[in-house]
């Protein structure tokens, strides 16, 4: 379907005709290849998301709601993002406008006293934190990384991260939304709603967080978020914060109230052990298990290739041959990253003695190869920024997780054959045919702590494929459907790889009801999902969102 003349210029008129186009090579620059956090067909058998009908770029929240309207009045979809990362942000069938929300990209109010930021939707996670830091302040990174809006996780998706248990899950330190909702009436949602400002979520009167974005979110299928404020927190350090290096390999220059370490272990046991001992004493600004997703084998290679400018993955071979690189390889295969953050000289004394009382009680060590100065301060830099998320596809331009093994440390850890190890072993058997990155089955990757103050971990095992190879590209299709049948024969339920089949289907389109309801109905709290569906047709009453919303029937 083509968007007719006269509904375009309607459009235009609300924007400006230099803020929307119909242009087909322009909105195909607009579709996402299915090879991540999706399908994982992706480019190799140009499977794509639906091309739009128009991409708008609204200014003002204004814009958008008049946007909103006029898809009411005439029954277009719409589907907005801020910085496109991943399938979520894109298109599920046709008769659907974009929205791009580069626009609006402002920090509209950073409060330093109430501790909270005022931000519009294209403000990435690295705008907020330089501008944030200037006030002895700073924002949770969430997971994808410093380069995408803080506004969208805030409000419509996960918020899960590194310094989750230090800095918050973004459903906790979101405290207020301007929400133009699917039937283009505007929300102010918390205290803000009644001109008290925005420094509460929720009130006074009826909560609409829980609604309109939960633990997970709606992921762009309830209208659009205009505005919203995050919590902000202590940061301890300089601003502008310093850097030295030649890129990839930036490095910190931070006083030494700020340290980061690597923490290895003597089995899974003493690993979960010292979660729960860090989690009880409070320490860990960040702490997160991150250069694990380069995989068990491999990670000390790849640690030493991005924090030398003059190594390449080419590189990789000699390196692994290097008697150093092994025993810092074996001494970090039990593994996690943590960052000290002293708030005075006091503090960092003390957190460093509770960290090596944690390491005596558990037989855990810190890292001796990543102590050198220049690997610690690049590893300080890599977990307070998260800015090297373009490393995910290090190996061959495509990757996801498998298994995404949640909850308590010990879920993962426990017992004669721990489940991370069976996880492991059926990895590293389907590592062996060639069609995914031999990186040692153990690729998995997550924060310690999932919400704020600890309490979970979640891990995704990492696989790297090349999307436009044929065989890369269907030996990892067959690897992911293996893993989720192991994983439900296991009774861990199925994992990352399949955590969009309920919403996207293979042809990169909405997934067939009767399908989608089987999955939906074998999940946890299905009648949550009914109670959804009765919430979406009352303030979505033309369907201009999409499944990514989860509803039962």
């Amino acid at each position: 379907m083509v968007l007719k003349r006269e509904i375009y210029k309607e459009f235009e008129n609300i924007v400006g005709a230099n803020n929307i186009s119909d242009d087909e090579a322009l909105l195909d620059s607009y579709r996402y290849p299915l090879m991540h956090t999706a399908i994982h067909l992706g480019p190799y058998y140009r499977v794509y998301t639906p091309r739009g009908e128009a991409v708008l770029l609204p200014g003002s929240a204004e814009e958008v709601q008049a946007i909103v309207k006029l898809c009411n009045k005439h029954k277009v979809r719409v589907k907005a993002s801020s910085t496109f990362w991943s399938a979520w942000g894109y298109p599920m069938e046709d008769n659907t406008i974009q929205l791009d929300m580069r626009r609006m990209n402002r920090i509209l109010e950073i409060d330093e006293k109430n501790m909270f930021a005022v931000v519009e939707p294209h403000v990435i996670g690295a705008t907020l934190q330089a501008e944030a830091m200037k006030h002895g302040l700073n924002t949770h990174i969430h997971g994808p990384g410093a380069s995408c809006s803080c506004l969208a996780s805030a409000t419509a998706l996960n918020g899960l991260g590194p310094d989750t248990a230090y800095l918050g899950h973004h459903s906790e330190n979101m405290i207020g939304a301007e929400w133009v909702m699917p039937d283009g009436e505007m929300v102010r949602v918390g205290s803000v709603g009644s001109g008290l400002g925005w420094f509460y979520s929720e009130g006074p009167g009826p909560s609409l967080k829980g609604l309109i974005r939960g633990m997970v979110g709606s992921m762009g299928s309830m209208g659009v978020f205009t505005k919203c404020a995050i919590k902000l927190h202590p940061w301890p350090g300089p601003a502008p914060f310093p850097t030295d290096g030649r890129p990839p390999a930036y490095k910190a220059v931070l006083p030494d109230n700020l340290m980061s370490y690597t923490l290895g272990f003597p089995d899974w046991e003493a690993w979960a052990d010292s979660c729960y001992l860090i989690w009880e004493a409070g320490i860990g600004y960040v702490a997160h298990r991150q250069f694990n997703m380069f995989g068990r084998d491999l990670k000390g290679a790849m640690v030493r290739i991005l924090s030398d400018p003059t190594k390449t993955l080419g590189d990789i071979v000699e390196l692994l041959k290097d008697p150093e690189v092994q025993k810092m390889t074996e001494d970090m295969k039990r593994d996690y990253q943590i960052v000290l953050a002293g708030m005075t000289p006091r503090d960092i004394e003390w957190q460093e003695k509770v960290l090596d009382r944690i390491l005596e009680k558990t037989g855990g060590w810190k890292v001796e190869g990543m102590l050198e100065p220049n690997l610690h301060d690049w590893s300080l830099l890599y977990m307070l920024r998260l800015g090297h998320k373009n490393l995910n596809l290090v190996y061959g331009g495509g990757y996801d997780g498998c298994f995404g093994i949640g909850g308590t440390p010990d879920f993962a850890t426990t017992g004669e054959y721990p489940r991370v190890e069976q996880a492991t072993d059926f990895k590293k058997e389907w590592e062996k045919k060639g069609n995914i990155v031999a990186a040692g089955g153990d690729g998995m990757m997550g924060g310690i702590g999932g919400m704020g103050g600890g309490g979970m971990t979640l891990w995704e095992n990492f696989t790297h494929f090349d999307p436009h190879d044929k065989a890369s590209t269907e030996g990892t299709y067959e690897f992911f459907n293996a893993t989720s049948e192991y994983g439900k024969q296991k009774g861990w339920g199925p994992g990352m790889e399949k955590m969009n089949d309920y919403a996207r289907w293979t042809d990169g389109r909405t997934t067939p009801k009767e399908i989608r309801n089987k999955i939906l109905s074998a999940g946890g709290q299905p009648e949550a999902l009914r109670y959804q569906r009765k919430f979406y047709e009352t303030f979505n009453p033309n369907d201009l969102g999409d499944s990514y919303y989860r509803t039962l029937d």
